[in-house]
């Protein structure tokens, strides 16, 4: 359609707008060519019948009983041009005839309305632009699935850019409302449970066959724990609920992904196909793994850059409150036949004592701590540098979770920089420096 032309001077048609019939004529069989020559050969005044395609969203709506396509139009049900979306108010067999001495009595009135075709609350609501069980985006495309299962369909635009506006408008919608939930949580809640951040995110899952597949799951930062729930939870009961509960000091958040705009991002991996030159894991950006115990890791995916970036702040403020908290953290350990308990404190770094005639060892400030190195398995050793003498000294330790050692020692560094850094600046990055320099 073009400008102050003919079909835009109407004001009845629209783009996306099939035609059904020329002057009486169905030409729903008909092909291009035969539809324009029987356009451009009916006189001044042509009528002409449109159907909305089901794809784009529908505005306006016709009355029943109005003229259409095929022969049950005029019946009690709704012809595909009412369902369309076409409002025509006009003579049909539900209005009563007009007076015949009005000169405009047989001259339709149209009226343009908004309607609600479809409503999804979107409270607790998620958002996917990727085509079920692929890492394939949709092309300027996504989906809005409510809590109680009501989606929105596909929802189809003419740019990338269109798409990305409104993905940000509904994302962050809904992460205001999500925003409102956890504050009406928090009322009820200690002050040392409070709900940090929580939101949906796509989980990978690995098949059988080692394809890549994806669910989404819904995370919550609360208290001391990280949760991952397959529905969000709506009650206090719920929170015992979860799938998988982790604390918050024994798992490490780590980002993959490649720091593009939102803007760029789309229109570099719909147009150009770029995505598939990055370092990636898959074909998703905007993803971030969880490492927790015994060498496990959880590895999601979000919609949008920002909501990455969301979720590693609340991942380090959540972390840094945690350890304030808790103060210290104990466990079991082992060297060469000795059982023995391994501290880490807040206040006062590293102790190792023993566990039956609780003797320290030895202890060491976490400036103390120059690098780390371990097996992979069970056996660990921390490197110290001696105050008085200067010298490195070597303490190895087996643990039964390794793992989940080592990250409580990188969340109570991280947590030890932060707290005398205003700025809060990379304490992440400074905490693997201690432990992994070699």
């Amino acid at each position: 359609m073009f400008k102050d032309q003919a079909a835009d001077q109407t004001g009845m048609l629209f783009i996306g707008d099939a035609i059904m019939q020329v002057n009486g004529i169905n030409v729903e069989s008909a092909t291009h060519e035969e539809v324009v020559h029987l356009l451009r050969n009916a006189g001044d005044e042509v009528t002409i019948t449109v159907q909305y395609l089901r794809e784009a969203p529908s505005f306006l709506k016709l009355p029943l009983g109005s003229p259409g396509p095929s022969s049950d139009h005029s019946s009690g049900a709704s012809s595909p041009l009412f369902d369309s979306g076409l409002h025509l108010n006009g003579n049909s067999i539900n209005t009563a005839p007009s007076s015949p001495s009005s000169p405009i009595a047989n001259e339709p009135k149209y009226e343009k309305r908004w309607l609600d075709t479809l409503s999804v609350p979107l409270s607790m609501a998620r958002i996917s632009r990727y085509r079920a069980g692929t890492d394939k985006l949709r092309s300027n495309a996504f989906e809005v699935l409510a809590l109680d299962g009501v989606s929105t369909g596909i929802l189809q635009f003419y740019t990338a850019q269109e798409s990305a506006d409104w993905l940000r408008a509904i994302s962050t919608n809904i992460s205001d409302l999500t925003l409102q939930n956890m504050k009406m949580a928090n009322k009820c809640c200690s002050p040392s449970d409070q709900v940090i951040h929580m939101g949906w995110v796509h989980e990978r899952l690995e098949g059988t066959d080692s394809s890549q597949l994806y669910k989404f799951k819904f995370l919550a930062l609360k208290g001391s724990s990280f949760y991952i729930f397959s529905t969000p939870p709506v009650s206090t009961l719920d929170w015992v609920r979860a799938e998988k509960i982790y604390n918050l000091c024994e798992v490490l958040f780590k980002i993959h992904k490649l720091w593009l705009a939102d803007d760029c991002w789309l229109q570099a991996n719909l147009y150009l196909g770029i995505h598939q030159d990055f370092d990636l894991e898959d074909h998703r950006p905007y993803c971030f793994s969880v490492m927790v115990g015994h060498g496990k890791s959880h590895y999601f995916n979000v919609e949008l850059c920002s909501e990455l970036a969301v979720w590693e702040k609340s991942f380090q403020r959540a972390i840094f409150l945690e350890v304030q908290r808790t103060g210290s953290k104990t466990y079991m350990c082992s060297w060469q036949g000795d059982t023995l308990c391994f501290t880490v404190d807040f206040a006062l770094g590293f102790t190792c004592f023993d566990s039956k005639t609780k003797n320290v060892l030895w202890r060491f400030k976490f400036s103390q701590l120059k690098g780390s190195s371990d097996d992979g398995k069970t056996r660990v050793k921390l490197l110290f540098q001696n105050l008085d003498t200067k010298q490195i000294e070597t303490k190895e330790l087996e643990f039964q979770d390794l793992t989940a050692v080592l990250h409580c020692i990188h969340s109570f560094i991280a947590a030890k920089v932060a707290s005398v850094d205003p700025v809060f600046i990379d304490s992440q990055s400074i905490a693997r420096k201690y432990m992994y320099s070699n």
